[in-house]
């Protein structure tokens, strides 16, 4: 028996073997452009020989600036191939922040979407990057597409070690400056055998891809392309689109987050829009209101799945379709995975029984290594193996997980605290109202006050008054928001969470 350990093979390399062995299949749709398995394949191979004569190596990042491109998909696989770590800016950053993760990360390259060659200008012209290549022709820098033409299609062979950092992910941003979560290649290997997919079928799986790759649809491509489906890209989630493609691309996975699917539930196209070839439709990301997953169920059938997680954690536990067509279970987060350990923890750091709430802490393989160049708050997130979420929640006996607040958002009030999320599943019960975000400002003595911004359903005749009424009669008085606002719509962030830092910041800003 040899003594030789096996050679560590990274994800990337299980999924181009799996695009090997049907090369003419169908792998990428963007618009026109119709990108089979092998072409898909034979471009990452070109693109690390490429970027590796560009003199970049294991170990050094390469950051993405890119919207939802094959192309940018490519150059992630590539770098992955090297060694390199990857980082995919969210592109409604503004500026000065992408500028600022750019130089945190120490990119050694800056690979450009030709729509964002003037956004590449202001962040290098800040921060100088030795390599910028851009997914096409300009003056901008040199086209990566160009150079990876000139390159053989001979496979390059991973560089990549079981520890190296294979990702930075950044957070939203929405409660500070986003921070850049580590992920090791042997993390992403765990990560592999809990996707959330129907792999009986994957060969008629068709993925829409209609929110940033760098968030999880880009993780959901990862999947598609390795069990043998198709992945559709759109640039942008637009709820019209979304439906017109569905139905032209007979699409059966779609993952979007809550407020996402509210709208896709909403607009006036969805009745007149066939989607019975839809076989799942992953969300999670924020809290769901049980009473918007009651209609989409109705409306769509016995497709929906939650998934729970964080970046930093992987993920934690999942609500079927089966577990949807039980209304009580529509509240929380679903069972917790066989692999994840959780305990609910008081502020002492003690495991609270089931049932009741506390700090959502977990422990897995998928766990982050921890934040970039932060380790204090690494330690306080990571400790003895144990993640801790921030999170507040509970679970039952029967191994469900309720997700009921993020400690940041929850509100301490005179005489108690209110948990955001229950107040905005009892704003949205009210026919009256399509969606709600609840938050809390303080006010000049630093007292925090209840606020919400309420999306009224068509022809809703009700005002502040009213609601704070409604929520005074079913909740009592501690839960009745100070301050009610009534947009056209909630501001999202780059993954298409609400927004409640730009919330915060409307609510306080002097007229």
């Amino acid at each position: 028996m040899s003594d030789v350990a096996p050679r560590f093979r990274n994800h990337v390399e299980h999924i181009l073997d799996a695009l090997r062995e049907n090369p003419d299949r169908e792998a990428l749709v963007y618009g026109e452009q119709r990108v089979t398995a092998g072409e898909f394949r034979t471009l990452v191979h070109r693109m690390a020989w490429a970027m590796q004569a560009q003199g970049i190596e294991r170990g050094q990042t390469v950051t993405l600036l890119s919207g939802n491109l094959p192309e940018a998909l490519a150059v992630r696989y590539a770098a992955n191939l090297i060694g390199a770590r990857v980082n995919h800016l969210y592109g409604k950053l503004a500026a000065d922040v992408q500028a600022a993760i750019v130089r945190d990360v120490e990119s050694r390259a800056l690979v450009v979407d030709p729509r964002m060659t003037d956004r590449a200008a202001d962040i290098t012209e800040s921060v100088p990057v030795k390599s910028v290549l851009v997914l096409g022709p300009t003056e901008t820098g040199e086209d990566l597409l160009a150079l990876s033409a000139a390159q053989p299609d001979e496979p390059f062979a991973s560089q990549a070690q079981p520890d190296d950092i294979c990702a930075i992910r950044h957070t939203g941003g929405t409660t500070g400056h986003p921070k850049g979560i580590c992920t090791t290649y042997q993390q992403v290997h765990a990560q592999r055998s809990a996707r959330p997919l129907d792999e009986t079928a994957a060969l008629t799986h068709r993925q829409l891809v209609a929110t940033t790759m760098a968030h999880v649809a880009g993780m959901l491509m990862d999947a598609v392309l390795e069990y043998g489906g198709a992945v559709v890209l759109l640039d942008d989630f637009e709820p019209g689109q979304v439906l017109e493609t569905i139905e032209r691309e007979r699409i059966t996975h779609l993952w979007l987050l809550p407020p996402l699917l509210y709208q896709l539930l909403d607009h006036p196209r969805m009745e007149h829009t066939d989607t019975s070839t839809l076989r799942q439709v992953l969300y999670g990301g924020c809290q769901a209101s049980p009473a918007r997953l009651t209609d989409a169920v109705r409306r769509l059938g016995p497709v929906l799945v939650q998934g729970y997680g964080q970046n930093e954690a992987g993920l934690v536990s999942i609500l079927s379709a089966d577990d949807h067509t039980h209304p009580e279970r529509l509240r929380s987060a679903g069972r917790i995975l066989d692999r994840v350990e959780v305990e609910i923890r008081d502020e002492d750091g003690n495991a609270l029984p089931d049932g009741e709430h506390g700090e959502i802490v977990v422990r897995s393989d998928m766990v982050m290594e921890g934040y970039w160049k932060q380790p204090r708050l690494t330690a306080e997130i990571l400790q003895d193996g144990w993640l801790h979420t921030g999170d507040i929640g509970f679970r039952d006996a029967d191994g469900y997980l309720t997700v009921v607040d993020r400690l940041k958002d929850m509100i301490v009030v005179v005489g108690g605290h209110v948990y955001t999320t229950e107040l905005e599943d009892l704003l949205n019960s009210h026919p009256q109202v399509e969606q709600s975000a609840v938050f809390g400002v303080r006010d000049e003595d630093r007292t925090e006050r209840v606020h919400a911004a309420v999306l009224l359903a068509p022809g809703a005749t009700i005002d502040a008054d009213e609601l704070r009424a409604f929520v005074r009669a079913e909740r009592g008085a501690m839960y009745e928001p100070a301050g009610i606002t009534f947009p056209t719509e909630l501001p999202l962030t780059d993954v298409g969470k609400p927004d409640k830092k730009e919330l915060r910041r409307r609510a306080t800003a002097r007229p």
